[in-house]
């Protein structure tokens, strides 16, 4: 399915644009804060499955309009549905649910995704960044699971945040909801790098394009392997790793990349 028709639901919430290998994709609710209304949920997992399935695509970067990166959940839209005859927890769920799934596409996705920070990054939006591969910020981002302010703990951002910075650090902006400038979510490893304001797109992008040079079906190992041997214990992740590491050798462009190294040439992906 191509990625510019993967999008039934609001047309206008998620654009998406290419820059060579590069798909770049920009939450589009600028008024809402780019807010994750039920719309783009839709949109963004819809578009991260056409993603998966698009072999032109070696790496993506994701964006947003205006001045927040993401706000979170739509509470609005939340709100609205307590007049439900069940209070609203059948949407609830189904809103987690969907949110739960989307993050994770991004985790599964074969193609490193790469998030490009403007603005504020909050709550689910927060979740959002931690959930990309990588992140680069501006300095004027920031970030906070502020939940814990309006009796809502960031349950579900917290499982991401957690993987991403030192517990102490997480359990800290989790009870605290305090704001972490984009300085400080360096330093503790929320993201990868801080530059100086609008210049963070273009910095992805480079980055993108850096890593979509390499072999797509050894970023394609290595991310997989990646995720899964951060859960296993230490022995059974090494036994793991050299189960992939083997079956990595034995790969086309294995071959291809050590032999044009001993021939001190550039090699020639075949991406198998």
């Amino acid at each position: 399915m191509n990625i510019e028709t993967a999008r039934d639901i609001d047309k206008t919430v998620l654009l998406i644009e290419r820059d060579g290998p590069v798909a770049i994709l920009t939450l589009n609710r600028p008024q809402a804060r780019n807010s994750l209304s039920e719309a783009l949920l839709i949109a963004l997992s819809e578009a991260w499955t056409a993603m998966a399935a698009d072999t032109s695509i070696r790496a993506v970067v994701l964006t947003a309009n205006g001045p927040a990166f993401c706000a979170g959940h739509d509470l609005k839209e939340l709100t609205a549905r307590r007049s439900d005859a069940d209070g609203g927890r059948a949407y609830f769920h189904q809103i987690m649910t969907i949110c739960s799934g989307m993050m994770q596409q991004i985790v599964n996705l074969p193609k490193p995704v790469i998030a490009a920070v403007q603005g504020v990054a909050t709550a689910a939006g927060c979740q959002l960044v931690a959930s990309c591969d990588l992140a680069i910020a501006s300095e004027a981002a920031k970030f906070a699971t502020p939940g814990v302010d309006i009796g809502l703990f960031c349950s579900t951002p917290m499982v991401a945040l957690s993987r991403n910075v030192p517990r102490k650090q997480a359990m800290e902006m989790l009870l605290t909801g305090d704001m972490v400038p984009a300085q400080r979510a360096a330093d503790i490893g929320l993201v990868n790098r801080m530059v100086p304001a609008g210049q963070e797109r273009a910095e992805a992008i480079a980055l993108a394009k850096q890593i979509a040079a390499k072999s797509a079906y050894t970023l394609k190992v290595g991310k997989e392997a990646f995720y899964r041997q951060a859960e296993m214990s230490l022995a059974a992740a090494y036994s793991y790793a050299s189960e992939v590491m083997t079956e990595n050798m034995m790969a086309r462009d294995a071959e291809e990349g050590i032999c044009a190294f001993i021939e001190k040439r550039p090699p020639t992906w075949e991406d198998k």
